[in-house]
């Protein structure tokens, strides 16, 4: 699930840290620590480290053409450091390659103390102001070492030209033990000529579809790219092992996989561009971007920047969508609000409390929304697969869209046109029918207020499955379907009982009992879910 933990930090400047400086044996001496606020999170700013020019020969102790200079800096960070930490490193001319490596301590901490944590990545020339052009890669605390080149780099890092000026090596200590964090990192360049230039291969914007239909996708999905251990093939082979239309890749703060997707995308398999955004006040996933676009993570909900980002995707038709929202880790716990959201992710992964939880709170913003006549906010199901054993597709979106395409599966889930499911095997209709019409998931039945509307699900896939229709007073009918896990089920109800209708379809409980919603006690009330829906709207006419 997030593997991107955070903690809370102040901004006071700490005392100066000492820099170790490679290769001659030049020493820095005491370093200077610059505290930087504005839009984003606080970041300290060391002083720069310094390289020879290629062009300075062997006087200045510049390697030949195709040489290699070290410098390794060395410091301590104390508990509240500043969420980000820059390194300057000043690259000359003539470089071909840029290669960093870095290493903390881990001393013991108590049960319940967190222990040292600390994220790595770069930004190049262009410089680190907040959503600026500088980004150039970030690996999190997955990797320890990464390259950068104008051919190729290593995964979560883009490819490109090693330009001279002030690049920033970012150290991210989200995690800083009571003891403090002693810190390392080697900074290696290598000269000579560029070589080829990188050639992205992007995924299209559109696959093979069947017109307007249901159309299946896992919209949280990470490979090596961030912190998962899939590389791009075996994803997009797990989604279509999955029996899925169409997938998300949303690696944590990168865009480096975007470049990728193209040889694996084909007629069958949709890929749309996205990426995780990994904040330390909550995570969120910015759908259906551009191929390319980055989207910045560093900031927290009191520096009123998230508004700024989810601008940033709407103006490209994609979609914000706040991910597990009470994962229990340390930074998931969403703080951001709803306003800026297209729709939330409520289940992810395997079913677990904190999905129950995030069932319960987007079930009263729904309330909210009829109460004020205001937008009602989707409800989304990803697995966020990283690795084995985790399973792509568990669970996963089924949409209904014009066409495969990005534009058209966006603005289904937009429109919450759209059923969450645990496999490719559940297979659900969902319909409320009164006054001669019909309206079916995220769509509105407007009836005279006492005119009777059958609510009515069909499912199959889920044996000995128990069905609930939940509205605004809570559950009103439960019913269970046999062993074969095929049925219909049907119940009446008036506009003027209910403003809105959702199901639910959920496993026996351990013991195989169905469950009971309306009852109190010690015990879970209902087994994991295998299917859900968005809701679909009653108005009483006239109103």
């Amino acid at each position: 699930m997030c593997l991107d933990g955070h903690c809370e930090h102040n901004v006071e400047p700490l005392e100066p840290d000492t820099a170790d400086v490679g290769d001659a044996g030049a020493g820095l001496g005491r370093r200077r620590l610059l505290l930087a606020g504005g839009a984003g999170a606080a970041a300290l700013t060391l002083t720069p480290v310094s390289f020879a020019r290629a062009a300075d020969g062997p006087a200045a102790a510049a390697p030949a053409n195709g040489g290699a200079a070290t410098r390794t800096i060395t410091g301590f960070l104390e508990t509240g450091v500043a969420d980000f930490v820059h390194l300057p490193v000043e690259v000359p001319g003539g470089v071909r390659k840029i290669a960093v490596s870095y290493s903390y301590d881990r001393p013991s901490v108590s049960s319940g103390v967190p222990g040292n944590s600390c994220d790595i990545g770069v930004f190049d020339e262009r410089g680190t102001a907040l959503g600026g052009r500088g980004f150039r890669g970030w690996s999190g605390g997955f990797r320890t070492s990464f390259e950068i080149g104008a051919g190729e780099a290593t995964p979560g890092y883009l490819p490109g030209p090693v330009n001279p000026g002030t690049w920033n090596i970012v150290l991210g200590p989200y995690q800083v033990a009571p003891q403090g964090m002693n810190y390392r990192v080697e900074v290696t360049l290598t000269y000579g000529e560029r070589g080829p230039a990188f050639v992205p291969h992007h995924p299209p914007q559109r696959a093979k579809g069947r017109g307007r239909d249901w159309y299946r996708g896992d919209c949280h999905l990470h490979t090596v790219h961030s912190d998962g251990k899939r590389l791009p093939a075996e994803v997009a082979a797990g989604a279509r092992a999955a029996g899925l239309d169409f997938m998300v890749s949303t690696d944590h703060n990168t865009s480096s996989s975007h470049a990728v997707w193209g040889e694996h995308a084909g007629p069958d398999l949709l890929i749309i561009p996205g990426e995780e955004v990994t904040t330390r006040n909550g995570h969120w996933l910015a759908l259906g971007l551009p191929a390319g676009e980055w989207v910045d993570w560093r900031y927290r909900s009191r520096d009123d920047a998230f508004d700024r980002f989810a601008r940033q995707v709407h103006r490209n038709d994609g979609l914000v969508v706040p991910a597990h929202m009470y994962c229990a880790y340390v930074a998931c716990q969403w703080k951001f609000g709803f306003e800026n959201a297209d729709a939330t992710e409520v289940w992810t992964g395997p079913w677990t409390y904190d999905d129950e939880h995030a069932v319960s709170t987007w079930d009263q913003k729904l309330g909210e929304a009829v109460r004020t006549g205001k937008r009602w906010l989707p409800a989304m199901g990803n697995s966020d697969a990283h690795s084995e054993p985790q399973v792509i597709g568990l669970p996963h979106n089924v949409v209904h869209a014009d066409d495969l395409a990005t534009d058209s599966l966006m603005k289904g889930i937009r429109e919450g046109r759209s059923w969450i499911a645990e496999s490719s095997s559940v297979e659900l209709a969902f319909t409320a029918t009164g006054g001669g019409r019909q309206a079916g998931i995220g769509e509105k039945l407007t009836v005279p207020a006492e005119a009777p509307v059958d609510i009515r699900l069909d499912v199959r896939g889920v044996p000995h499955g128990t069905v609930r229709f939940l509205t605004d007073e809570g559950q009103m009918h439960q019913e269970s379907v046999g062993a074969s896990g095929t049925g219909t089920v049907v119940w009446r109800t008036t506009a003027s009982l209910a403003a809105y209708v959702r199901a639910e379809v959920r496993h026996p409980m351990a013991d195989g009992s169905p469950g009971q919603g309306n009852t109190m006690g010690d015990a879970l009330l209902f087994g994991p879910m295998a299917a859900m829906t968005n809701p679909v709207f009653l108005e009483r006419k006239g109103r």
